[in-house]
């Protein structure tokens, strides 16, 4: 009898074990992708999320996580799902800013600014766990966490040059000047002729500022004066100085 009790709590034990190991892996692994946690060990992490306070709120398909102008309090981390950030506008329309997945994350720019609220409303696009990660556990984390400082400070310098850049399109007149810019960009970044794009048209549409059939018209346009080809998820640039001059038309 003595020993059928032991078993039974010695099996206890191993299952709270295990179920604490999958709960560890189960936020480890969308961490692991987290520009915040790049270069970090598992062990690293664990040891992180062991030591700080946050919040793990599920959200379902279509529910609102954050409207704009609520007060930002905390930056989120996409664990699970996918998130869109919207601006919607007096008439009822609404533009989708960025779609953010697995390790992407929001807030991180007006948390720690005097005007902290959302400037867009956010929106779970499907089942949905965000982990949140209060302003005063950030700035704990980058007091004895050097290598978290480091990737933070990184992070940040990345949305201040991307601001940059859709600063310098929102400064080109034309649609052929924005595609053009956009093409140019991709082709530095990715160092060849042949460019992937990173997101769909529609997308890219919404990022440039113009409506979607007037850039598939520009590019098809673009086409035919043999600047450039294109297929669904790529553009290939036949004409690399024709392309650059038209920045300056």
């Amino acid at each position: 009898m003595p020993v059928k009790i032991f078993l039974v709590n010695e099996i206890s034990v191993v299952e709270k074990y295990c179920r604490k190991e999958i709960i560890m892996k189960d936020l480890i692994n969308p961490l692991s992708i987290c520009p915040l946690f790049k270069g970090f060990s598992e062990n690293e992490i664990l040891c992180v999320i062991q030591h700080i306070h946050y919040k793990i709120t599920c959200f379902s398909k279509g529910q609102t996580i954050a409207i704009e102008e609520d007060e930002c309090s905390s930056i989120g981390i996409v664990m699970e799902g996918s998130v869109e950030i919207q601006k919607v506008f007096a008439s009822g329309k609404t533009i989708t800013i960025a779609q953010l997945s697995n390790g992407n994350i929001f807030g991180e720019v007006i948390i720690f600014s005097d005007m902290n609220r959302y400037p867009s409303t956010i929106v779970s696009t499907q089942n949905t766990r965000i982990m949140f990660i209060t302003k005063e556990e950030i700035i704990n984390l980058c007091s004895f966490n050097h290598h978290f400082l480091n990737n933070f400070m990184g992070l940040l310098s990345s949305k201040i040059l991307l601001l940059n850049r859709k600063l310098k399109n929102l400064s080109y007149q034309t649609i052929r000047q924005k595609v053009s810019n956009y093409i140019l960009e991709e082709y530095h970044r990715q160092k060849k002729l042949m460019i992937a794009l990173p997101c769909s048209r529609k997308a890219m549409a919404e990022q440039l500022g113009v409506p979607r059939p007037s850039l598939s018209r520009e590019l098809i346009n673009m086409r035919e004066e043999g600047l450039i080809d294109f297929d669904k998820n790529t553009i290939k640039i036949n004409n690399l100085s024709a392309l650059e001059e038209s920045l300056y038309e």
